[in-house]
């Protein structure tokens, strides 16, 4: 009975999506704001409904409910608890199902926290977002259902994919929802000010905060991604330009463009068209994202479904999404032909060529990610795409683009000349130029390592110039401004972090037995042998190495391998991390006589890739504290 109100709760929500998009766009167009206002209550009653299907699914994962079909394919009796409940989106019904609920909180955080800008605005967002809500509980009612019954009920369900069973499942999907999900709000602000023909800082003001938020999580769910690749594949790896991982990154790209261009269309009045269209892509390929998890065109360990139907309702919602606002932004096209007129060499300039880049390098992996799949489409081979293409492509177009976003602040708005930057930077690109010269001279003959070092240090003095500037000046520093140096030095360290591990890193495959000694970048590696090892759902081996460096133990490391009820060997690495290196030990299979294949890896500075995606993350929070996003504007 109990699951049966679960999908009763969700053809509810779906009859309050319906409602929430019909009767206050009736109430604004009859000028009834008795009906607009209704807007709220619609929000909040779909939220519950959501909140309801949401919790008895969960409830239905922790009772073993096994006549639940999608219950049955993704747990059993043996799961540990957490990952009971996070097995809940760890396939493509329930993921899905966390995708609307997430929508829904989204929905009533606006309605809540924005009180300050014109009730009838807020109302028209609200109809937008309740739209996009229309169009997912429509896919999750008629192709997704999570509550479908099996005829016979098994006595015990199938595992949980092993590859799933980690603390990674139960944090990474609901972080990167938030931010997937989160890019709907300045796209529903964009939206509902095309239909309010009000291009002004009502929105551009508002849809700041809501941008830097969705950034931010978009930006831990992208960092929490990566580290658990890393630690959980056996690969050693942290990003391996997988078609799924490119989906998350191309968003991540636009709303970053979208930051910047908000930033000019808000205190300049520039940009206005750039802002709008980027708003749209950024949440159209968030969708992108979806169908191609979901549609069976790719094969990826992010893959969720391979069912064409799903992927064919996406792709058609997809086309009413960005159909629809591009039509609305073409109707209301009048409304950009004001501009503000800016030097060539300007802030704004700096800011345009900015996002530029940031475009094109979206473009360059939006290529390299479909290009495989038009061409397996239309039968004219198969081809990989990998590493080496965006290697080639992405980096260049990203090296200039990180030397731009340092530079910018220090520009005048609206006109500046290249004589007046150079005499006021002098001292920053002599520091700079220091840098990379005494480094050259000492330890590095690395050019890659070179160059991420020059960019490491151009945007960390450039940021603490600002800031001394500031200080001197008496100026007033700002949350906004905090949290920009903070996400501008996040950038600087994830690119020194990323370019040392990748051109220092080691990697070695070892055939090792019992007592055997493998010297690597300075560390003994000792193999001491393997035991067998057992947990409530699962078998293995466990390895046992030390560690040694200068003939004192550094560490013992265990790595594991294990074999799940489904028989799907999994490999559990062993690492030593610390802010300067990783050791990473990986187990493989026996080779008889006692000895194994093993896997080691010396990684340096692989932390700081992370440490700087969380700085990022955390700069853009800190931005969205900033005063001005707290005052009250006028209608």
């Amino acid at each position: 009975m109990l699951i049966e109100i679960g999908h009763f709760a969700l053809v509810l929500a779906l009859v309050f999506a319906i409602l929430l998009v019909v009767i206050p766009t009736l109430g604004l167009y009859q000028n009834r704001p008795a009906l607009a206002q209704l807007s709220k209550p619609l929000v909040w009653g779909q939220c519950f409904w959501i909140a309801v299907a949401f919790f008895v699914l969960m409830s239905a994962f922790l009772s073993n409910d096994f006549s639940v079909k999608y219950v049955a394919e993704n747990s059993n009796t043996q799961l540990p608890i957490l990952f009971k409940v996070s097995s809940l989106w760890g396939a493509h019904e329930g993921s899905l199902l966390l995708w609307v609920f997430i929508l829904s909180l989204w929905s009533v955080a606006v309605s809540v926290l924005s009180k300050q800008i014109p009730s009838n605005f807020l109302n028209q967002i609200l109809i937008v977002l309740g739209f996009i809500s229309f169009g997912f509980l429509l896919f999750v009612l008629f192709t997704s259902n999570p509550f479908e019954r099996l005829t016979i009920a098994p006595l015990e369900g199938r595992e949980l994919n092993p590859l799933l069973q980690d603390i990674g499942l139960a944090i990474h999907p609901p972080m990167l929802y938030m931010g997937y999900v989160g890019l709907s709000v300045p796209f529903a602000f964009v939206l509902a000010s095309l239909i309010r023909g009000q291009l002004d800082s009502t929105w551009l003001r508002w849809t700041r905060p809501w941008t830097l938020i969705a950034w931010a999580f978009l930006t831990i769910g992208i960092t929490l991604g990566s580290w658990w690749a890393y630690y959980e594949l056996g690969w050693g790896g942290w990003w391996f330009w997988d078609p799924v991982e490119n989906a998350s990154f191309m968003p991540w790209l636009v709303a970053t463009a979208l930051i910047h261009s908000l930033s000019v269309s808000e205190k300049r009045g520039a940009f206005r068209q750039w802002t709008v269209l980027l708003a749209i892509g950024g949440f159209s390929l968030s969708l992108l994202g979806t169908f191609l998890v979901r549609s069976g065109v790719l094969t990826s360990v992010h893959a969720f479904a391979t069912d064409p139907a799903r992927g064919l309702f996406i792709l058609i919602f997809l086309f009413v999404v960005i159909g629809g606002s591009l039509g609305l932004y073409s109707w209301r096209f009048n409304l950009f032909q004001k501009s503000n007129r800016f030097a060539l060499f300007s802030r704004e300039t700096g800011l345009l060529i900015n996002n530029v880049l940031l475009v094109t390098a979206m473009l360059s992996v939006l290529l390299g990610t479909l290009y495989p799949l038009i061409l397996d489409t239309l039968n004219l081979g198969k081809i990989s795409v990998g590493a080496p293409y965006f290697n080639a492509v992405f980096v260049p177009i990203m090296v200039p683009a990180v030397l731009a976003l340092a530079l910018i602040p220090f520009f005048r708005w609206k006109k500046d000349n290249f004589g007046r930057l150079a005499s006021a930077l002098r001292f920053e690109w002599i520091s700079v130029l220091i840098i990379i010269l005494v480094a050259r001279a000492t330890i590095i003959d690395n050019y890659y390592v070179l160059l991420a070092l020059g960019l490491f240090a151009w945007v960390t003095v450039h940021a603490f110039s600002l800031l001394i500037r500031k200080v001197q000046n008496k100026s007033k520093i700002s949350l906004a401004f905090l949290g920009m140096l903070v996400a501008h030095i996040g950038i600087g360290v994830f690119v020194l972090g990323a370019t040392i591990t990748t051109q220092f890193g080691i990697e070695k495959d070892l055939k090792m037995s019992l007592g055997e000694s493998q010297n690597i970048a300075g560390y003994d590696f000792v193999f001491n042998g393997v035991s067998r090892h057992e947990n409530n759902n699962y078998k293995g081996f466990k390895g046992d190495l030390t560690v040694l460096k200068n003939n004192k133990e550094v560490v013992r490391l265990y790595p594991e391998k294990r074999y799940y009820q489904t028989g799907m060997p999994m490999t559990e690495a062993a690492i030593d991390p610390s802010i300067s290196r990783d050791l990473y030990v990986a187990l493989g299979e026996s080779l008889g006589d006692g000895a194994w294949s093993v896997r080691i890896y010396y990684k340096p500075m692989v932390r700081w890739i992370w440490l700087g995606g969380i700085m990022i993350a955390f700069g853009a929070l800190l931005a969205t504290l900033d005063r001005r996003y707290r005052l009250r504007l006028k209608s």
